[in-house]
């Protein structure tokens, strides 16, 4: 389907549902999005790359200059114990329940300006049109740049959702980073107390629902000619640490029947996941981190160090896919003569979006003259963790060729607007699901 004719972005003619005239942009908030994402862009500890991991300087700094716009768009902004950007807007009467917004302020290394960000600069542009007409709705708007979704730094991801769900690991809290230093230590230098991080969680009656609006990270979008979509479901992940352990030698002197090649039985697992996930359909699996030691290149390698990560829309198959794993990398390893570890360092199940909140979305997407489309997230989110708190919803918007964690990254400032002005509708006529805090 042809992307003209679908949207109506900024004619201000487009007819509101429930509850009353919709707040208009003033037509340029999708280019102020992109603009302000390129300047975070900027807060980045490589030259010429977006790198910002959790809890470094530059995740300090992003978390200033998110603060100010969100102070400039009349949310109160703090950060909370585990170093989550925290926004209000608050409602009609102070203290009310809120809907919750947002996505993270992390990225991976190398990453792109979109991923996680749109989300937060979006949901502050949307309170900031309410702002500017002065009006207060019957509930509140929390706006969160996660701290920690990507889980790059420690290895194991979403400890900033962790910690407002109240389901934070106090012994996350040892995990060290590359450089040998622990989340505790990390914390510390933040600014932060590590003894404080339950202080962050959040009571299940003060959250409303969760809505979070993100790039599709995919091409489905694309393909369809559609600026934005409701997501249905976030899929499941495990992610699996392994060391092998062999043995060490010249390069030049050691038979090769005589050899215990942790990097060799490393690539034959990496070959072993591939195969595993490659023969079931919607199973994902993928190794993105591989190390090798000494790391010489006339020297055997004798360990071998890397993460797995394993994604399926339903739990089932995932744990399935999990255990098969598992035993390929045992039976690999013993047949070469290494010795191998594998454990557990993340896990999140499937997290379906709920359906009283997938149908007020997609009454916000009609209403902006869109065709409602409804797809799945190969993607993890933080609304996999904050679920366990609140009901969730998701908003994707069209990407470029679907590419994401990748400098790539792409979307135009149409079908930003296009995302903002389905956020606002739908935060205009957002009703509670009647049993919310029972």
């Amino acid at each position: 389907m042809p992307r003209t004719g679908l949207l109506r972005l900024v004619s201000g003619e487009a007819k509101a549902y429930g509850g009353g005239p919709m707040v208009g942009f003033s037509g340029n908030f999708g280019e102020q999005i992109l603009a302000r994402a390129k300047e975070l862009a900027a807060i980045s500890e490589d030259d010429g790359a977006l790198t910002r991991l959790f809890l470094s300087p530059q995740h300090k700094a992003a978390n200033d200059r998110v603060a100010g716009w969100m102070r400039d768009a009349s949310l109160s902004a703090r950060v909370d114990p585990i170093g989550n950007l925290v926004g209000r807007y608050e409602g009609e009467t102070p203290g009310l329940p809120a809907v919750m917004l947002g996505s993270h302020l992390d990225t991976v290394r190398d990453a792109g300006m979109y991923d996680g960000m749109l989300g937060v600069l979006t949901a502050i542009s949307c309170v900031e049109a309410l702002a500017r007409q002065g009006r207060r709705l019957p509930f509140a708007i929390e706006v969160i740049g996660f701290a920690d979704e990507e889980g790059v730094r420690f290895g194991s991801a979403m400890q900033g959702s962790h910690a407002i769900a109240g389901t934070f690991d106090p012994a996350r809290l040892t995990m060290q980073d590359a450089a040998g230093i622990a989340m505790s230590t990390a914390l510390e230098e933040f600014g932060l107390d590590p003894t404080a991080v339950s202080g962050a969680a959040r009571r299940r009656q003060d959250i409303l629902a969760y809505v979070e609006l993100h790039i599709e990270q995919g091409p489905v979008l694309e393909r369809h000619g559609l600026p934005v979509g409701i997501v249905t479901s976030i899929n499941g992940v495990t992610r699996l640490e392994v060391t092998l352990l062999g043995h060490a030698g010249h390069a030049g002197t050691v038979p090769m029947d005589q050899r215990q090649d942790a990097l060799a039985a490393a690539a034959e697992c990496v070959l072993a996941v591939e195969a595993r996930c490659r023969a079931e359909s919607g199973l994902v699996g993928t190794v993105g981190v591989l190390h090798a030691s000494p790391g010489a290149i006339n020297v055997i390698p004798g360990e071998a160090h890397f993460f797995v990560d394993l994604r399926a829309p339903e739990d089932a198959p995932r744990r399935a896919a999990v255990e098969d794993v598992q035993s390929a990398i045992a039976a690999i390893a013993a047949r070469r003569g290494v010795t191998q570890r594998s454990r557990v360092v993340h896990e999140l199940a499937a997290a379906p979006c709920a359906p009283w909140l997938m149908g007020q979305i997609e009454r916000a997407v009609e209403a902006e003259a869109i065709v409602p489309f409804r797809l799945p997230s190969g993607a993890g989110h933080d609304g996999m963790v904050i679920k366990t708190i609140a009901d969730i919803g998701m908003i994707f918007v069209r990407c470029a060729g679907g590419v994401s964690h990748n400098p790539a990254e792409s979307i135009t400032a149409a079908d930003a607007e296009a995302g903002a002005r389905v956020l606002l509708r739908f935060l205009e006529a957002f009703k509670p699901e009647p049993a919310h805090g029972r």
